[in-house]
């Protein structure tokens, strides 16, 4: 459903939520591991998130990222969606067409709407802080 980016990137942004929520900033290599992608590939992940505003970083030994106990609460899942794989999911064509429409719908428009809408739903409604607080009983993010 999502590029593996935007898997990683939830799994980052769900890794250090639950960090966040403790009060500890975690950094890159630590990222990478806990959610088992690939160093540079979680470095320009985080690049794209950090420069969205969804998550905070700063530089240096006592350095990486957090987000607030605000923004925690603020962030819905679908927000990183659309910073990782923008809004296509929310609102292209189930079939992938670039013509579909309410006007001109594909085989399948009346089919997918619900399903999109309820997707826009969970994923908008959803908060960060919310699924942070669900990781406990999780043993992994891989």
């Amino acid at each position: 459903m999502f590029s593996k980016a935007c898997e990683y990137g939830i799994r980052a942004m769900l890794h250090i939520a639950h960090k966040s929520q403790i009060k500890e900033r975690v950094g890159i290599k630590a990222i990478a591991k806990a959610i088992d992608s690939p160093e540079a590939f979680t470095g320009k992940i985080m690049q794209q998130l950090s420069k969205s505003g969804l998550v905070q970083s700063i530089k240096g030994p006592n350095g990486g990222f957090w987000i607030n106990d605000d923004d925690r609460i603020k962030i819905n899942l679908r927000q990183i969606v659309e910073v990782l794989d923008g809004d296509q999911i929310y609102v292209g064509c189930g079939l992938g067409l670039s013509q579909c429409n309410d006007n001109q719908p594909c085989p399948m428009h009346k089919q997918y709407a619900p399903v999109r809408q309820a997707l826009i739903k969970i994923h908008t409604k959803t908060s960060l802080d919310e699924l942070a607080t669900k990781l406990d009983g999780i043993a992994t993010l891989k």
